[in-house]
């Protein structure tokens, strides 16, 4: 039997400024998909990078008063730092500037849709918005400005090679239509379908090299161009594998039966769901599997971006409150569809409720009782006892339901799947009270023992199941309830904190 594949990736960012709270909600959704797939016995490939060759680039570094590549390699490190701080688990990191897999691989990919006859020059004139690094008809702006920035476009007049996009527009709504090429959710879906049907518009795909101020990958064949930038970096999915080196790690990951799933914010849906599909189909290479589409974070109203100053750091987040309140409070509250208001406030009082009040309360509960009523060792029973039989039942049924939610690129409604268990956890010690069942212990009912056994021995599976759950989603905390419940000579230890309150003691 074939091990499943699946190959995760998240767009790479420019990278004019530092990382900022909304590429980490992409990351860290990014990661929990890879590790879930891993825990779920699939090979897994999780790839991250960023995107270097941008005029947004050059001119942030030009009014930094500093070299691009100095700008470029400072704000680049601090983007693959993120590993540490958020916990992540990308198995790589591709840097459009400086990996020699890129140009080749952008290179081979231009030759093959020039080969197919897609590619051509034309004198251009156009307004265009630096901040999306994309050209824009009057009809397309509000009130004259970029939807996106707020920002008047530039009017741009220059000759650029252009792609023939109008091609494909019948090929990409059947794709999409019919679920091969899958993007959720479904208003995401929805208004790629109605950018088809208004038409499609054949886009430019290089600079000058002058407006680039040089920066960038040459078009083969043709130095007085750079590659469009969107073309550049949208080649790093496959560039990343070797495409065009002859590295087989391009047909183990970008060919056959892999599912190949990008998460893309909401922003750059038209670039990810119609042009990339559309240049691949040019070049006669597979199409991603699933584009999924994550809505934006929020600050007291305002999208959080680089360009708008409205920023959050999650490195400096991470170590404030801590990677699993980060974590955590990404996956736990941000919805599937609509934006999300970040305040430092509302991670402290989710880390606080959840962990201290709600996960480590429950495990430090079972594990004194553990110790109080049977010196750390728990008899290894299935018992039926009244009072456990829905937390048995949330424990039967959690994996399939986390399933389905990040099946559904639901992070919400599979973290609330894995909660349920601590709920009906805590409700168990409620309904079956093991204190009063050692006091009849203890008076000689030999019934009530053997009910204690079953019930703390439901707590320990909860707990265990819980570890097991909790592990793509807020891997450094699973481990901390892990080592807690690890047995030694059949003994667990005595229990300890295991998660401050972030805020302080309660009221």
């Amino acid at each position: 039997m074939t091990t499943p594949r699946t190959y995760v990736t998240t767009t790479i960012p420019y990278v004019n400024a530092r990382p900022h709270l909304g590429f980490a909600l992409e990351v860290v959704q990014a990661d929990v998909l890879a590790r879930h797939r891993r825990h779920r016995g699939d090979e897994v490939r999780l790839l991250s990078g960023t995107d270097d060759n941008s005029l947004k680039n050059v001119l942030a570094a030009e009014a930094e008063g500093v070299p691009v590549r100095d700008l470029v390699d400072r704000n680049a490190e601090a983007f693959s730092a993120l590993r540490a701080p958020l916990a992540l688990s990308f198995d790589d990191f591709i840097r459009t500037s400086r990996d020699p897999r890129h140009r080749v691989g952008v290179e081979r990919l231009w030759r093959q849709c020039a080969a197919s006859g897609d590619l051509y020059r034309k004198h251009y004139e156009g307004l265009y918005c630096v901040g999306c690094e994309q050209f824009y008809t009057p009809a397309e702006l509000v009130e004259g400005r970029c939807a996106e920035h707020g920002t008047a476009p530039q009017p741009v007049a220059e000759e650029n090679w252009f792609f023939r996009l109008s091609r494909y527009a019948d090929r990409l709504r059947e794709l999409i239509t019919s679920g091969e090429l899958r993007v959720e959710p479904a208003a995401r879906r929805n208004e790629v379908l109605a950018l088809i049907d208004g038409g499609l518009h054949d886009f430019s795909v290089s600079r000058s090299h002058t407006r680039a101020r040089g920066w960038g990958i040459p078009v083969p064949d043709d130095p007085s161009q750079v590659v469009y930038v969107w073309w550049d970096a949208l080649g790093n999915y496959v560039t990343s594998l070797g495409h065009g080196t002859g590295d087989p790690a391009y047909a183990r990951w970008w060919e056959g039966s892999t599912r190949r799933v990008h998460l893309v914010g909401k922003g750059v849906v038209r670039f990810h769901a119609v042009y990339w599909p559309a240049m691949l189909l040019s070049a006669g290479l597979p199409l991603p599997t699933d584009v999924l589409v994550h809505d934006y974070l929020t600050v007291d109203g305002r999208k959080i971006s680089k360009s708008s100053g409205t920023t959050v750091d999650p490195a400096e987040l991470a170590d404030a409150y801590g990677t699993d309140a980060v974590r955590w409070w990404l996956l736990r509250d941000v919805p599937r569809v609509g934006d999300a208001d970040f305040t430092r406030e509302r991670l402290v009082a989710r880390a606080d409720a959840d962990f201290a009040g709600g996960l480590g309360n429950l495990v430090n509960r079972v594990v004194t009782m553990a110790h109080r009523f049977r010196d750390g060792r728990i008899t290894r029973t299935r018992g039926a006892v009244a009072g456990t039989e829905r937390l048995d039942s949330a424990c039967r049924h959690v994996q399939e339901e986390v399933d389905a939610a990040l099946a559904d690129f639901d992070f919400r409604r599979a973290t609330a799947a894995v909660w349920r268990i601590v709920e009906e956890a805590n409700r168990c010690v409620d309904a079956t009270r093991p204190w009063e069942l050692a006091k009849a212990e203890r008076a000689g009912d030999e019934q009530a023992g053997a009910d204690l056994d079953a019930v703390l021995a439901a707590l320990l599976r909860a707990c265990r199941a819980l570890c097991d759950q909790l592990a793509p989603f807020v891997p450094d905390a699973a481990a901390r309830v892990a080592a807690q419940l690890t047995e030694t000579d059949g003994r667990i230890p005595t229990a300890r904190p295991l998660f401050a309150r972030i805020g302080g003691p309660a009221d």
